[in-house]
């Protein structure tokens, strides 16, 4: 079952599609390129939000609005957790997991990094028993020092690979390295919207092999809850 691990498509509560026409758009495009279950997963900044509660509210609000309407009926909610100082700490952070499994996808800052990040990451996964995936962890490497990434890498996680990736020599030959070293790895569009950021699953289908990505797509079975 061909899965979107990670994508903004929830109308109207982050930086992605900006209507529900956007959005339904953007579901029939996935459809067209072979995409048979979706993870919604629209940002979620600690320092914007009110509580969890709220982004969950706005989160069913979205999600009610184009479930009827969409060309695909697998459907899971799920966010995009940025990485903040004390995120462990915040009330109720463990709802938002993957819809009916173990899995949080948690997204580091584009800076140097720092070892509270990981801190917080472990926290969390310790304090819920969560397995953290790791948001586009091929995006991080101009960031990181090789030390600080391969410690990153140590860590019993999943690592999400946005399909963008195999349009790059650089991302590409980082990902093949994570594939033949047997990381557990899920795939991605990260699709914002209909244009610069469009759902590419037919860039990843035709450069990645087949049984990698069934091994990608049979991942959520495997942390159900």
């Amino acid at each position: 079952m061909l899965t979107d691990h990670h994508c903004h498509v929830l109308p109207s509560i982050d930086d992605g599609s900006d209507s529900v026409e956007t959005s339904l758009a953007m579901l029939d495009m996935m459809k067209q390129q072979g995409v048979e279950r979706v993870v919604f997963t629209p940002h979620f900044y600690a320092h914007r939000e009110k509580s969890v509660e709220s982004f969950l509210e706005k989160r069913r609000e979205a999600f009610e609005a184009i479930k009827d309407s969409s060309p695909i009926k697998d459907m899971l909610l799920g966010a995009e957790v940025a990485v903040e100082h004390g995120i462990s700490e915040l009330k109720d952070i463990e709802k938002l997991a993957i819809q009916g499994t173990k899995l949080i996808l948690m997204e580091f800052p584009y800076r140097e990094y720092k070892e509270w990040m990981s801190e917080e990451i472990y926290n969390i996964s310790a304090e819920f028993g969560l397995t953290i995936v790791y948001a586009h962890i091929h995006r991080y490497t101009e960031y990181y020092t090789k030390e600080q990434l391969e410690g990153v890498l140590s860590r019993e996680s999943v690592y999400q690979i946005n399909n963008e990736a195999f349009g790059s020599f650089r991302s590409r030959r980082f990902v093949k390295k994570l594939m033949k070293e047997g990381y557990s790895l899920i795939y991605g569009s990260d699709a914002h919207n209909t244009t610069s950021r469009r759902p590419n699953w037919d860039l990843l289908i035709k450069k990645c092999s087949k049984e990698d990505i069934e091994s990608s797509d049979g991942t959520i079975e495997k942390y159900l809850v």
